[in-house]
């Protein structure tokens, strides 16, 4: 009867481990944290129209008590450093989350990470009647490794995307999550 609860017990942790699993529940912790958006994908006119304008940014994701994820942004713009801060809600699907915050409808997949240095998210936003695409790498550092790189820009063909549309963003010092 012991081995029975025991057995039963250890069955009962095996099956609420892969139900964390199959929600991501591991992921999250490691994808918690700060990051920098080392390269983008987009088919968004107005990002194409000023990719070259383009530094890397940061972000923090926070993952809450509930499973949302709470993310901070520090974007640099010509003369400016926009921060704002969105909070993402899981879908139905593994690694997918949405959000509505500042009346925009978007969408955010994990496509790949390792975990410790780098992910890629697929993004999508729906603006005047059209649904815009993106692909962003983010890396632990500024410095990303090059096979990393070609990953991300093989993961974009593979969406789509062509060599005109991706972009990698130089570095930048000027807007960070940790100044005001």
């Amino acid at each position: 009867m012991r081995t029975m609860g025991l057995s039963l017990g250890l069955l009962l942790l095996c099956l609420l481990r892969v139900q964390a699993e199959e929600r991501g529940a591991g992921e999250l912790d490691k994808i918690a944290g700060t990051w920098y958006i080392t390269a983008m994908a987009s088919d968004s006119e107005s990002y194409l129209q000023k990719k070259d304008q383009l530094k890397m940014a940061m972000a923090n994701i926070d993952v809450l008590e509930n499973g949302d994820l709470r993310v901070s942004f520090a974007i640099p713009t010509p003369g400016l450093c926009m921060k704002f801060e969105s909070t993402y809600m899981p879908t139905d699907k593994p690694r997918e989350y949405y959000s509505t915050d500042r009346g925009t409808k978007k969408t955010v997949r994990l496509v790949d990470t390792d975990g410790r240095s780098y992910m890629v998210l697929f993004a999508t936003r729906e603006k005047d009647g059209k649904t815009l695409r993106m692909l962003r790498l983010y890396s632990r550092t500024q410095y990303v490794r090059p096979q990393i790189n070609l990953l991300f820009k093989r993961l974009a063909k593979m969406n789509g995307f062509t060599n005109e549309t991706i972009w990698m963003l130089p570095r930048q010092e000027e807007c960070r999550l940790d100044e005001p």
